[in-house]
């Protein structure tokens, strides 16, 4: 009942954010938007039509406040808020990280041809839908690179999600997100000097280490979590991973003193630093999460799916109100072409294994895998490219845009079993 009358109100908020937009009491408008999709994501666990679009609405009730009030979400006294971005990044993947574990690679070995498909169907069609629509829409250099950078990153979390509700292969949708994550600090820089370099300047091995830093040196981490929390694998298991990712650590220091001015002094700085933070701490905090929290999974995973989703709002919203001019100005153009991207993509990932003749459920797990993009990541190198309010524009449309898409494609398909499903349940 209170579920519903939070839905009543959404809609009075609605009307009443449309009468002031037309009247002399514009200043009130932006309070009742706001209003309107914060009260609209309170009434959807108990409306089943949009019970999917929870996380969405509520995207969109962050994202409404930086467009009517964006100096909030810009900085808080001399302290810029854009600084928070890498370090939320950083925390979402190790959130990844600490819910996969090493077993999760052998998909490569169990599924190969779903894995190899489900890879080059998402390095080659979406950057390639993304610079086409670049230069057919003709977007300034700058929000152009935003749309090649959003189709030249890999799949996120999301997709995992939607392939579990369309009933879709979760096993390979969480093989291949991990393996195109882990591929991403050399193939995302290497598509963006192919495709995005007549825009704006690319540097492959700045781009490399700044992905590496926001992506695999977390996700390490969070294996390394969960190789301890759990208390799933042996004691030598645990040992092999650590000196493993101590060597990457390692690597990425050595590759940052030999293409920086870092000194040695400094990169031997970084090098403590970073085994501190994603391998010491992890093993730490292993430790005491399974002495205190009797390795409880559950626990874990539903504190890192709120923090996950309040840091994925956290950065839309910032990079909302850095680029709220430039929205104002192109904003319905750059939905569009957004919308274009995200659909596109899920439509040609689908055709092209139907094409290679492969089972309908990997189908629908490789176009959501195609479709939906990891937004958050593509805003961390916009920010580290120093062009977040431009580069990062399209990556903040694209997140929520394709939450909504992937939502309702994957509640369709819920209802459609696959048809080797339909054949079972007849026998």
């Amino acid at each position: 009942m209170k579920l519903k009358m939070f839905m009543w109100l959404a809609l009075v908020s609605l009307l009443l954010a449309i009468i002031t937009y037309f009247s002399d009491l514009t200043s009130l408008t932006g309070p009742f938007v706001i209003a309107f999709f914060v009260l609209l994501a309170l009434s959807a666990p108990g409306v089943r039509q949009i019970k999917g679009f929870a996380f969405a609405l509520w995207i969109f009730s962050s994202v409404s406040a930086a467009m009517f009030y964006p100096s909030i979400f810009q900085s808080w006294g001399s302290f810029d808020l854009k600084i928070l971005i890498v370090p939320l990044l950083q925390i979402i993947m190790f959130g990844m990280g600490s819910q996969m574990s090493i077993q999760d690679f052998q998909g490569v070995i169990k599924m190969p041809k779903g894995v190899i498909v489900g890879i080059v169907c998402q390095f080659t069609i979406m950057p390639v839908i993304g610079i086409t629509i670049a230069t057919t829409f003709g977007f300034p250099p700058e929000i152009a690179a935003g749309i090649v950078l959003v189709g030249s990153s890999p799949s996120g979390l999301a997709s995992n999600v939607m392939a579990f509700l369309s009933k879709a292969n979760l096993a390979l949708s969480v093989t291949l997100t991990a393996v195109a994550t882990l591929l991403a600090p050399i193939m995302t820089p290497l598509l963006m000097k192919i495709f995005a370099g007549q825009f704006v300047p690319i540097d492959f091995w700045n781009m490399m280490i700044g992905i590496t830093e926001i992506v695999i040196l977390p996700i390490i981490g969070g294996l390394m979590f969960n190789a301890i929390a759990y208390g799933i694998q042996s004691r030598k298991n645990i040992i092999i991973q650590a000196i493993c990712y101590f060597i990457i650590v390692i690597l990425k220091n050595v590759m940052v003193f030999q293409t920086s001015d870092a000194g040695l002094y400094t990169a031997l700085m970084e090098m403590i630093s970073n085994t501190l933070w994603f391998v010491a701490l992890p093993i730490v905090g292993g430790i005491l999460f399974k002495k205190w929290a009797a390795g409880s999974q559950e626990t874990m995973d539903k504190a890192l799916s709120f923090i996950s989703m309040l840091g994925i709002a956290v950065i839309i919203s910032i990079i909302t109100a850095a680029g709220r001019d430039s929205l104002l100005e192109i904003g319905l153009l750059l939905i569009a072409a957004c919308f274009i991207h995200n659909t596109f993509g899920y439509f040609l990932g689908y055709w092209a294994c139907r094409l290679l003749k492969m089972d309908e459920r990997s189908c629908r797990t490789i176009a959501l895998e195609v479709g939906m993009q990891n937004g958050g990541l593509a805003s961390g190198i916009a920010l580290q490219m120093g062009k977040v309010a431009t580069v990062g524009l399209a990556p903040a449309v694209f997140g929520p845009m394709m939450n909504i898409t992937g939502s309702t494609l994957a509640s369709w398909w819920r209802d459609r079993p696959p048809g080797d499903e339909k054949n079972d349940k007849t026998e």
